[in-house]
């Protein structure tokens, strides 16, 4: 019976210095790892915001553009609407 024991699996409770050292190094790891992501998404969510804004100043720009677009074009309407009427009466006054 002895003998069937020392053929099986046991688990060894000893942690030796080399383990420990592995552990600390794989939790300076993890924890080195998800300050990097932290930079890194303040970092996405700084440009980001700065896109959003970019973006807002060009709707502005574009929509003063489009307003001052079609308030020329109504200006130059009714410029050529004026100008048809003057050929108009300069044709009727001709002898």
């Amino acid at each position: 019976m002895v003998q069937e024991n020392s053929k099986s699996w046991q688990f060894n409770r000893q942690v030796n210095l080399s383990v420990l050292i592995q552990l600390i190094f794989l939790a300076s790891l993890i924890v080195g790892s998800w300050v990097n992501l932290q930079r890194q998404l303040d970092l996405l969510q700084r440009d980001v915001t700065m896109l959003l804004q970019c973006q807002r100043n060009f709707e502005q720009k574009l929509e003063t553009l489009s307003a001052k677009s079609i308030s020329y074009e109504y200006r130059i309407r009714a410029i050529e609407k004026h100008i048809s009427k003057a050929d108009v009466t300069d044709e009727t006054f001709r002898p």
